[in-house]
């Protein structure tokens, strides 16, 4: 068996909580770019939140937004520099709360970029508040009797949203298993090759623990995503080459 090599685009260890999926979204990512031959031509867009500690230990370039502004910001990269493979990578309080206007515009537009939405159903960062995606009853830090669905409304549910939209690629995987984790890498490569053919706007969304401010262990946080969470984020592929498909 050959071994396995770090990808070299992760420069330094990551700088991720124990646990944290954030680690494992990163290694995907640098593989497929690297397998791709694209980590030459890939340019980042980070906006505010866990996503920015990969500036550090990320090799690609990187264009630092505005809070919830990575598409916008992305945007304008790949209209000036169309070669390049140009991607989001974002947390779900950044692109969906305070960004979700640019989110959405971006797919709307049907702009030919690449997002990635990691939905952790928290804000992870500042202090494990609700976020757009946090779960009937979930309690956080501004929900500590658990979300109240009459005064907060449901939980956001992007696919949802974007999948009506004349988009070139819709995903959303999940870093709960190894099986998981596989199909997670050829959603990526799927929206990215979406990208580079000029098939418009791709987007993944992955499902990741976050058992620092869920208060649970890496188990638990995993069994969580695995009995709770996939009931309101089901996984798979929703639109393919333009089209919409069966997830």
């Amino acid at each position: 068996m050959s071994e396995k090599l770090i990808p070299q685009l992760l420069v330094e260890d990551n700088k991720f909580c124990p646990g944290c999926g954030h680690g494992i979204i990163n290694r995907v990512l640098a593989e497929t770019l690297e397998e791709m031959k694209l980590a030459d031509k890939a340019v980042g867009a980070l906006a505010v939140g866990c996503a920015c500690l990969m500036m550090d230990t990320f090799g690609t370039d990187w264009v630092q937004a505005p809070h919830g502004r990575a598409a916008a910001v992305a945007v304008g990269v790949k209209r000036v520099r169309p070669e390049c493979c140009v991607f989001t990578y974002q947390g779900d309080g950044d692109s969906l709360a305070i960004g979700f206007s640019e989110t959405m515009y971006a797919a709307i537009r049907n702009e030919n970029i690449t997002a990635i939405i990691v939905n952790n159903g928290i804000f992870g960062m500042t202090g494990g508040q609700m976020a757009p995606t946090t779960l009937p009853q979930q309690r956080t830090t501004t929900s500590p009797k658990g979300r109240d669905t009459e005064t907060t409304g449901h939980p956001l549910n992007v696919v949802n949203q974007i999948k009506q939209l004349p988009v070139g690629y819709l995903a959303r995987g999940s870093v709960d298993s190894a099986k998981e984790i596989k199909k997670l890498k050829n959603y990526i490569r799927t929206a990215i090759e979406t990208q580079m053919a000029g098939g418009g706007y791709s987007l993944v969304e992955v499902l990741s623990p976050c058992p620092t401010n869920w208060k649970l262990t890496l188990e638990s946080s995993l069994d969580h995503i695995r009995n709770t969470v996939k009931d309101t984020y089901p996984l798979g592929e929703y639109v393919k080459n333009g089209e919409k498909i069966h997830a």
